[in-house]
């Protein structure tokens, strides 16, 4: 255990989490689908598991699924379409070493115990590969469509969160607003760790400190190197004020590859189209101010996408590697 805490930096939780963060080094991902749908919110998800194979196979840390279940025209991104944990079974069958993520599952939308139940189940499955990052939710139409209140999601997301944290433990007993399990009832399976890696989105409704205490990192959103670096170092200082271990930081980047490698950045929704010289010294900057993993969004990718995925892995993941990990 003791070489395994030094080897990461990080408190080592799973095969996905110890894949895909390291302190003070970067790790890329993919979100799905691995397809460019730049004109419409709904994919046509062609050769969707092929790609993932693919993605797997160049050595990707990680693919990240996204929790939508209503194609909310305000919002404008259906995401993969499939429902994330039903997904997340099936792609566990098909890779061996790719983290599979979750950014993030909607606690307040869900019941705990069958987040609890889904997630641990596609834990065991994958082989201890399941990073689950949860949020409050963003999406105001979503709720009412579920006789849900969104006012109170903040107060349910913590309930949430600790009901799933329960659920991992043996014979795990809580009372809150969800239910209250006891007399030695038990859910199964148990993650492959004995804990399942939680990864806060954003605030959800939440203080920073209790995100800092209770997370076990923090996914937050593309912003300017110096603004980033502020944020990024107030996490961490609010991680290391609670004592511990330190935890990663992680974002996303939508990216549209140029096929001149030295072609310069030029914006596009929460990302770039450049060559990949230039994402590669991008990512190099995240790394430097403490950002430990980025997953790239292809939606506005112009080029092929299996060949987009060669390029980046060849540019990309000799300098940034996902981390293998030993046994559990």
């Amino acid at each position: 255990m003791l070489d395994r805490v030094s080897e990461t930096g990080f408190q080592p939780l799973n095969k996905g989490f110890d894949r895909v963060f390291r302190q003070g080094r970067l790790s890329v991902g993919l979100v799905a689908p691995l397809e460019s749908y730049p004109y419409g919110p709904v994919p046509q998800l062609e050769r969707h598991l092929e790609r993932v194979k693919l993605a797997d196979e160049l050595g990707f840390a990680a693919v990240w699924l996204r929790d939508v279940p209503f194609n909310v025209p305000s919002f404008g991104d259906a995401g993969q379409t499939f429902d994330p944990f039903t997904y997340l079974g099936f792609l566990s069958a098909a890779t061996t070493r790719i983290a599979l993520g979750v950014a993030s599952i909607v606690l307040p939308l869900r019941h705990p115990a069958h987040v609890a139940k889904a997630a641990a189940s596609a834990d065991v499955l994958s082989g201890g590969r399941l990073i689950l990052g949860v949020a409050s939710g963003d999406r105001p139409e979503e709720f009412p469509a579920l006789n849900l209140p969104f006012e109170n999601r903040g107060a349910r997301f913590r309930d949430s969160f600790d009901y799933i944290r329960e659920m991992a433990t043996d014979a795990g007993s809580i009372f809150n607003s969800y239910g209250s399990p006891g007399g030695g009832m038990d859910m199964l399976p148990k993650p492959v760790a004995g804990k399942l890696p939680m990864l806060i989105t954003g605030g959800s409704q939440q203080a920073p400190d209790w995100a800092a205490a209770h997370g076990d990192g923090w996914m937050t959103y593309p912003r300017p190197f110096t603004l980033q670096e502020k944020v990024v170092s107030d996490w961490r200082s609010r991680v290391l004020a609670q004592g511990g271990f330190d935890k990663p930081v992680m974002q996303p980047l939508y990216v549209d590859l140029a096929p001149e490698p030295d072609a310069p950045p030029r914006p596009i929704h929460l990302g770039f189209r450049l060559g990949v010289d230039h994402l590669k010294s991008y990512l190099a900057v995240l790394q430097e101010i403490g950002v430990n993993h980025v997953a790239l969004n292809l939606r506005f990718n112009q080029p092929d996408v299996e060949d987009t995925l060669k390029k980046l892995a060849d540019a990309l993941l000799a300098e940034f590697p996902a981390h293998e990990t030993r046994d559990r």
